[in-house]
């Protein structure tokens, strides 16, 4: 770790070099120190730094080099003479002042530990619950992703990829080692290329120290607010409460828990199609093996099966009339913008503005990175004017004209 290497992005760098000289020396001199803690301090240092964005950085910056002054002082009796203390101290003192951070302020919360071991082994934890056992296998808390799909169907994938797609007949949305779900669409108007989802089906497969193998199945007009044997959890196993299911609005929007895979489902209904939406751990969307490769939540629709969302459907609703219904539910002219105007004019159903809303909602609510949660296609959605709108336009520009003289 020379001088040289440490200067070449001093912004980025500085601190992250700070403690690896302070890591050396710590190593160095370990053997006349091990009552000295000041490498926990180090640790926890680095982790309140790391990843922060823009917008937050200064701040919170600030407050982990607060935190690491607190710590450094409440090692301080047991790090007399080490050097690493003394380097450490000198060094957040150097930072304070290059960064502006008053001493006295708000500081960094504590990161969150893994459970310390016990004699009776990981057994012990709950293993039907994947956030506490991968915190417990792995030291932090697990990635997750995010898919949907709704209205024609428009689908996000686990890559944020948006597709629209005329998949008429049953579909895989996901196919992998703890989950199958499929959906079902059918012709939305007759002439017309475009579908909508009238049935999914999701597999919860048998996972035996936690539930039994479960099925969900909603049909439009029919959203239950249980599973196909009339149970509303795992069954009988000690891990049966690891899988519930709950309804939101009655005949309109169901949310299904799964917390022994990590796991969040919610099947909405709007107008006459069905949307579906999931918050799943990374680590369990993708165990599923090269023969499960049909997955629209991974892949995507395959080319042959994807439409434009800038073709416009005249004869129902005229596009500006479509994009005046969807603006008042979704303000920011994203993807789900455009396909809420893309499925009005379709369908002629302005219904199917609250598809577009209920996906949105459920990406505030299940993506994990909020910087992603908008997604902007140029040159997409039905933005022509149609000609009886248009007719309209210019009659009553006309009439305002011979009234104004």
């Amino acid at each position: 770790m020379g001088k040289s290497a440490c200067n070449k992005n001093p912004h980025q760098l500085e601190s992250t070099c700070f403690v690896l000289r302070a890591l050396f020396l710590f190593l160095f001199c370990r053997h006349a120190y091990c009552q000295c803690k000041i490498l926990r301090c180090n640790s926890d240092y680095l982790a309140a730094t790391h990843n922060l964005r823009n917008s937050e950085k200064e701040v919170a910056y600030c407050n982990a080099l607060r935190s690491y002054s607190h710590c450094t002082r409440k090692t301080a009796r047991t790090c007399r003479g080490n050097l690493v203390y003394h380097s450490a101290v000198h060094g957040i003192e150097d930072l304070m002042i290059q960064h502006n951070c008053s001493k006295e302020g708000p500081t960094s919360p504590p990161r969150p530990r893994p459970p310390a071991p016990n004699h009776q082994g990981f057994e012990s934890l709950d293993i039907c619950n994947y956030e506490k056992s991968f915190l417990y296998k792995h030291g932090h808390l697990p990635t997750y992703q995010h898919c949907a799909a709704f209205g024609d169907p428009h689908v996000r994938t686990f890559h944020d990829e948006f597709h629209t797609c005329r998949v008429e007949g049953s579909w895989p949305l996901l196919d992998n080692n703890y989950l199958f779900v499929q959906a079902t669409s059918y012709l939305v108007a007759q002439g017309s290329n475009a579908t909508a989802t009238g049935k999914i089906t999701i597999i919860f497969k048998n996972m035996k120290e936690c539930i039994d193998q479960k099925v969900y199945q909603a049909e439009i007009d029919n959203l239950p607010a249980a599973f196909e044997d009339g149970s509303v959890n795992g069954g009988e196993r000690p891990g049966g409460s690891s899988l519930i299911i709950q309804e939101r609005v009655p005949g309109q929007h169901v949310e299904i828990q799964a917390a022994y895979i990590g796991t969040t489902i919610a099947v909405r209904q709007a107008g006459r199609q069905l949307s579906f939406s999931i918050r799943v751990a990374e680590e369990v969307a993708h165990s599923f093996t090269e023969e499960q490769d049909l997955q629209l939540c991974v892949g995507g629709c395959p080319p042959s099966q994807r439409i434009s969302r800038s073709e416009c459907h005249r004869g129902r609703i005229a596009a500006e009339m479509a994009r005046l219904l969807c603006k008042e539910k979704l303000p920011v002219e994203d993807v789900y913008f455009q396909s809420c105007v893309f499925d009005v004019v379709t369908s002629g159903d302005a219904n199917f503005t609250l598809a577009a809303q209920g996906a949105l909602e459920d990406a505030k609510a299940f993506h994990p990175d909020a910087e992603k949660l908008h997604i902007f296609h140029t040159a997409a959605g039905c933005c022509l004017i149609s000609l009886p709108f248009l007719l309209v336009i210019i009659t009553s520009s006309f009439s305002a004209i011979l009234l104004h003289f």
